[in-house]
């Protein structure tokens, strides 16, 4: 990734090509910034929209006024004074025309992005009616971004802002919601969440497409996606003949009472849910600069079998995002994916271990954090409906590092290795009060090799706040590996209750090494 002084597309030139260039009769705003609204408390507040050029626009909330002439091109842009949490305010904005927003209020606002775990709903989730009844809180509000894909930026989305109600929370994110209500119930304070999230989708589709460009790890994904436009009238020509015929087959099977063979699915080029940039211009753009504390992200399945990439993507990503917000580097905090799949009865490789370590690797970058959840996963389901846990994990490191409230954020992360004759001990950071074995005298999900590499369980006990790895068919250790499996057996806690993330200690090439 270039440095940020020579990415060739900055936020000023983003909002540029974002607006089109004819003058505008009347002041207009963006759905974002509608009734029901939640600004973002303790920061500048940046109110946007179009014009007539050269119209002048005044904007007050709360007393607090703000003007600007539109531009050439019709565009202006206010920012509003700081503000503490409070409302209910109406906010009026005055040019040629007048609009008064109304219930607008002012506290947290984040936002809430990634794939289907992210998108899932609280109707299906653990506790479906119970939670939906008590959804009873007018001061958290929420946005839902529609799904899109587009090659170019978009300036606008079609959703609103909804107080949170049992009617309106059904079909809303249930991890951002959870997450949210904890935020509201321990800050006495506004929460806004907004919900941009599209199922099945890779890091590279929320990526600047000009961004992607300039990361060499990122060349196979342009590379193949320019072959993809090149080739796209030919390729739409087949598809659109393809649909034709499924059409024609699906007809039929109706009528005959049979089967409706599967309909084909679309291309992949600009416009499709993977398209690199496409989630970015039609799901993050339209959002800029509307000012946030910071967002929560739940991806990386579809990036899995790709993992040893994601080491550059998935950080690629976030410093995208900060620079084009143009907040600095706001918090950024992620769920590490969840124990899936069968079990297997020997240690080896796993693709998703691979993800998992790839995503740890992001924390590097400051004010990040990750949500570990190795124990509440379902082996034959890719959603997980424990989403209520994941929420408060998430939820923990924003009230521990943003909101100084004194909780524990993470469970035990494994620090340094030291190799003591045939055994290896190891310490860790975020003991939380000490280690233990939940749910039992032993712990498990330990696994030891020599230089050959091979991997054998182990056995494993605690030393005050060290764990001391050992077996009888490994006498030269070399390398310890804890819950490295898709679906691991696994135990080790802190005394928070949060459980350790999985980690190796070795940097041996793995499975994703060379797949792209």
């Amino acid at each position: 990734m270039k440095p940020r002084s020579t990415w060739p597309l900055g936020l000023a030139a983003l909002a540029v090509m974002m607006f089109a260039a004819p003058s505008f009769a009347e002041v207009k705003l963006p759905s974002v910034i509608a009734d029901n609204m939640v600004l973002q408390r303790g920061m500048k507040i940046p109110i946007w929209g179009t014009a007539s050029p050269g119209e002048e626009v005044t904007v007050t909330l709360n007393g607090k006024s703000a003007r600007e002439i539109a531009d050439k091109d019709g565009r202006w842009m206010v920012k509003l004074p700081k503000q503490k949490a409070g409302g209910p305010f109406e906010l009026q904005v005055a040019g040629s025309n007048a609009i008064t927003l109304k219930n607008v209020l002012i506290g947290e606002v984040w936002v809430c992005s990634g794939q289907s775990n992210m998108a899932w709903t609280v109707r299906n989730s653990n506790n479906p009616d119970e939670e939906i009844a008590n959804a009873k809180h007018p001061m958290i509000r929420l946005f839902t971004v529609p799904r899109l894909s587009t090659p170019e930026p978009k300036t606008d989305v079609e959703a609103d802002w909804q107080v949170c109600t049992p009617e309106t929370i059904p079909n809303f994110s249930a991890v951002a919601y959870f997450f949210g209500r904890k935020l509201h119930q321990d800050l006495g304070v506004a929460v806004g969440l907004i919900n941009t999230s599209y199922g099945g989708t890779p890091t590279e589709a929320w990526t600047r497409y000009d961004v992607l460009q300039s990361e060499a790890a990122a060349a196979p994904i342009v590379e193949r996606y320019a072959t993809s436009v090149k080739n796209q009238e030919q390729v739409q020509k087949q598809f659109q003949e393809r649909l034709a015929s499924w059409r024609e087959a699906a007809a039929k099977a109706r009528g005959e009472g049979t089967r409706v063979p599967r309909r084909p699915r679309a291309p992949y080029g600009p416009g499709h849910s993977h398209a690199p940039g496409g989630l970015y211009n039609a799901m993050i753009a339209p959002l800029l600069p509307y000012a946030i504390r910071g967002a929560i992200w739940y991806q990386g399945e579809s990036n899995a079998s790709r993992a040893y990439q994601y080491r550059t993507l998935f950080p690629l990503m976030i410093r995208n995002w900060r620079h084009d917000w143009g907040q600095g580097k706001f918090p950024f905090y992620w769920v590490q994916l969840a124990n899936f799949r069968a079990r297997k009865d020997d240690p080896g490789d796993s693709d998703w271990a691979e993800l998992r370590e790839a995503q740890s690797m992001a924390l590097k970058l400051k004010n990040t954090g990750e949500a570990v959840i190795i124990d509440i996963g379902e082996a034959g389901n890719i959603h997980p409906r424990n989403k209520q846990d994941v929420g408060k994990r998430l939820a923990v490191w924003a009230l521990a590092k943003n909101y100084r409230r004194h909780v524990v954020r993470s469970g035990p992360r494994y620090d340094s290795m030291t190799v003591e004759g045939n055994r290896i001990r190891l310490t860790f950071k975020h003991v939380g009060g000490g280690v233990m074995a939940k749910g039992g005298l032993m712990l498990e999900g330990f696994a030891i090799a020599g230089q050959d590499r091979k991997f054998v369980w182990a056995s494993a006990r605690i030393e005050g706040d060290t764990i001391v790895v050992w077996s009888s068919q490994v006498l030269d250790p070399a390398s310890v590996r804890y819950a490295w499996a898709d679906n691991p057996v696994c135990n080790l806690y802190n005394q928070a209750g949060l459980p350790a993330s999985p980690f190796r200690t070795d940097r041996w090439p793995g499975i994703t090494v060379n797949n792209k």
